[in-house]
């Protein structure tokens, strides 16, 4: 029986512009104007490897009468009586509203899995939202944009979940039965960098067309491999030239599944050619897998060409602490694809980083290592007034998200935030993956009560 995913929530959170999304075509209309669902409607949806049945529905109204409304809503009460999961969707960048509140707890009682998605949160005006969204009791939210795409691989991870447990209590697990979930590695870089012969060389076989022609693969194309006891998933990508230099419009649909692979990617191994000098090509690729959350691997391939020996090695490194700020201490592999050459070092990074991408880290443990930060290098002032930091909380992982209370948290200098993230990194053994630091102000819950006195 096929998995089945109803969206609900109040009317204009972008219900339909996530279904059309993962439908792939235009199937629902979209407006800004509210109510312009009435009916549910279904269809068959893919994310990612993911294949289920998607169910968008009307905006939830409280009515239940006869009237036009009320009708809508016994629609959606449909859809979620028939759904294996619902994804209660909400406007991360209008905060939460007492519907939603009223719409969780008509969810949270049908006693259907829920997923809270916390839509629109491109930008630093959806962070309140989020944060907001744990008041529902509904477990992390899940911040993604429906339109422009953002966050697929966070909701690719509840929805994966959530199949994996109804197909473990209904006993319908079939071929994947006993199998561990796979690592989804992404291997990425500019034309001809050696990526699908590094593949064919991981999993042994000729999987993977390859020859001297810059540009041979064009679609990011999956296989499925297992190296000592550990399952993966490994996409290969075609070449990412400069975006000025792409016109075709089959690169750019070539180039944009890549990026797209990036996105569901859990590790990304960025293979540098070391018989051309270290392009600006490569450190923005890098530079767009950190962007995206990734966890990060240097693969510096075609090593037995390589004329300048630990020399060069050692200044490729010198130049990427340079300029990757904000993966600091990514590991640069040198391997040969042809020859096997630093095949086994790659994946033990490979595994390295994927591990520290998942790391949680206990609240009481945190703060007291922002209280000796505190002690060591206090925040400046600004204009005459001090800065206080209350308390650091991990709310992610995939990558490791922290958010910091803090008393004027506009007012904190980027310098400082950049010391905290560091020393994150160095207290607590995180190198190779971006670390995403949310400040919010911690609000006095007494003020307006003096107010009133």
């Amino acid at each position: 029986m096929t998995f089945s995913i109803a969206i609900v929530g109040r009317p204009n959170v972008g219900k339909s512009t996530l279904f059309n999304r993962l439908v792939g075509q235009r199937l629902a209309l979209v407006d800004d104007r509210p109510g312009v669902t009435r009916d549910r409607r279904e269809a068959d949806a893919r994310l990612g490897g993911l294949t289920f049945r998607i169910i968008d529905t009307a905006g939830y109204e409280d009515v239940r009468d006869d009237s036009l409304e009320g009708r809508m809503r016994r629609q959606t009460d449909f859809a979620i009586d028939e759904a294996d999961l619902c994804l209660l969707m909400i406007d991360a960048r209008a905060g939460l509203v007492p519907a939603d509140q009223t719409f969780a707890e008509i969810v949270r009682a049908s006693g259907k899995p829920v997923a809270l998605i916390a839509n629109k949160s491109e930008g630093k005006a959806a962070e309140p939202g989020i944060m907001e969204a744990f008041a529902l009791g509904l477990g992390d939210p899940v911040p993604i944009s429906a339109e422009h795409g953002t966050g697929m691989a966070d909701l690719y991870e509840a929805i994966d979940t959530a199949m994996r447990d109804h197909a473990a209590e209904f006993g319908d697990i079939g071929d994947d039965e006993g199998r561990e979930k796979p690592i989804r590695i992404a291997i990425v870089g500019r034309p001809n960098a050696g990526k699908s012969t590094l593949i064919n060389r991981m999993i042994g076989e000729d999987r993977m067309l390859t020859g001297p022609e810059a540009g041979i693969t064009r679609d990011s194309i999956s296989v499925d491999w297992t190296w000592r006891g550990t399952n993966f998933r490994l996409f290969d990508t075609a070449g990412m030239r400069r975006k000025a230099r792409v016109r075709d419009k089959l690169e750019k649909l070539s180039v944009a599944d890549a990026l797209r692979a990036i996105r569901f990617a859990e590790v990304v191994i960025v293979v540098m050619d070391v018989t051309s000098s270290l392009e600006k090509q490569d450190l923005q690729i890098a530079d767009l897998v950190a962007d995206e959350g990734r966890a990060l691997v240097l693969a510096l391939n075609k090593w037995d060409l390589a004329t300048g020996g630990d020399a060069q090695l050692k200044e490729i490194q010198a130049n990427l602490s340079e300029t990757l700020q904000q993966v600091k201490g990514v590991p640069l592999i040198p391997v040969s694809a042809l020859s096997g050459r630093g095949f086994d070092r790659l994946m033990k990074s490979v595994m390295e980083v994927h591990g520290i991408w998942n790391k949680r880290l206990p609240t009481a443990g945190l703060n007291r290592w922002l209280a000796e930060m505190v002690q060591r290098h206090p925040p400046p002032a600004a204009a005459g007034r001090r800065i206080r930091l209350k308390y650091i909380s991990q709310t992610g992982n995939r990558p490791p998200t922290f958010y910091l209370a803090c008393t004027r948290p506009d007012a904190l200098p980027a310098a400082y935030r950049r010391y905290l993230i560091n020393a994150l990194r160095e207290t607590f053994d995180m190198d190779a993956v971006p670390i995403r630091l949310m400040l919010r102000k911690d609000e006095n819950p007494y003020r307006a009560r003096r107010k009133v006195n």
